[in-house]
């Protein structure tokens, strides 16, 4: 099966670039055009550790073995999930790993009709990164603070945060906290440059701040959730692409659940697939003491983790990032637990 990737895109040229693809190659589904014609899985994800689910599925071939020699995989790539959900407003993406806080973004914003939560991906790897010279958060007042985008997850968890500290910040830039959202490959030049004090990113870049420019770890950001546990990835599916695909839904899970069981039973194996992948997106390969450092800060699970999607949600209202939203529906699990029982595994709740 042929692989495409389209990579680093913002989100309008993933609505142009990704559809124009799609419009040449029979457009989505590829239905019409006789026995010749192809079907495609169109899938996102980041470039990030959080992200090692689609990144060992990717490379591995286990979504490529599980669509079949009939489906095209076409993948993009993200720095936020803002840009992410726009891809899947514009019909450019079918599915895409993304946090929480876009994802309860796109529900919110379409009225329950856009997206559905299908599975869990991963827990942890989130870090408050910061200057030597910062001790804790009274420190902060006056400094600047990167997130990867406006009203990404952990944008709205570190405003949160400064909140219940009783410091404040706008989206502007302004406040007691200067908060500059900007992409993390960004965040690692201006860190090291000086021009930010820190910033509250996933893996790996909170450990290449920390291994390459001598950055402070000031929070692990699973300190503030029961049980030492939060979701920062799972898989959404636009709800068209569930209605009319639902046997490539499922084929897309099966290979979700394998990367997932072979990350979790071939450590070593899995970091190996990861560097390669980065390698084939950014043609650089983390370095082994980055990738060490921050795959071992993250859990992978097929469990999303609803209880904290909740949390998040709450997070972004009281920061004014997103009015009150009833979560009720935003996921669908049945395909998921359908997929575990056959593989004898205990299903997860979407509660």
């Amino acid at each position: 099966m042929k692989v495409r990737r389209l990579r680093g895109m913002a989100a309008a040229l993933a609505a142009v670039a990704v559809t124009a693809l799609a419009a040449a190659c029979g457009g989505d589904g590829g239905s019409s055009g006789g026995e010749a014609a192809k079907t495609e899985v169109r899938l996102g994800f980041f470039p990030n550790i959080t992200h090692s689910t689609a990144l060992v599925g990717v490379k591995k071939g286990f979504f490529a073995k599980a669509l079949g020699s009939n489906v095209t995989l076409k993948t993009a790539t993200f720095n936020a999930g803002p840009a992410a959900t726009e891809a899947i407003f514009s019909d450019a993406i079918d599915a895409t790993y993304i946090g929480p806080n876009p994802a309860i973004n796109a529900w919110s914003k379409s009225k329950g009709q856009a997206i559905k939560i299908i599975a869990g991906a991963a827990s942890g790897g989130v870090f408050l990164v910061v200057k030597p010279e910062i001790n804790d958060v009274a420190d902060l007042k006056g400094k600047k603070i990167a997130t990867p985008q406006l009203g990404n997850t952990q944008d709205v968890a570190l405003r949160y945060w400064l909140q219940e500290k009783g410091l404040k910040t706008d989206t502007k830039g302004g406040g007691d906290v200067s908060i500059v959202p900007q992409e993390n490959a960004q965040t690692l030049q201006t860190f090291a440059t000086g021009d930010i004090d820190g910033a509250w990113v996933p893996e790996p870049f909170a450990s290449r701040l920390v291994l390459e420019s001598k950055g402070k770890i000031l929070l692990n950001e699973s300190d503030l959730w029961p049980g030492n546990k939060f979701v920062i990835t799972h898989l959404i599916v636009r709800q068209q692409f569930l209605k009319e695909h639902p046997d490539l839904v499922k084929k897309l899970i099966e290979a979700h659940v394998e990367s997932t069981a072979y990350i979790n039973s071939d450590p070593a194996g899995a970091k190996e697939a990861i560097n390669a992948e980065l390698q084939d997106l950014s043609g650089k390969p983390l370095k082994p003491e980055v990738l060490e450092s921050a795959f071992k800060n993250i859990a992978f699970t097929n469990d999303p983790i609803a209880s904290s999607l909740v949390g998040s949600a709450d997070h972004a209202v009281k920061v004014g990032l997103l009015d009150p939203v009833d979560l009720n529906g935003i996921y669908d699990l049945k395909i998921l637990n359908e997929v575990l029982a056959a593989k004898g595994e205990q299903a997860v709740a979407d509660r």
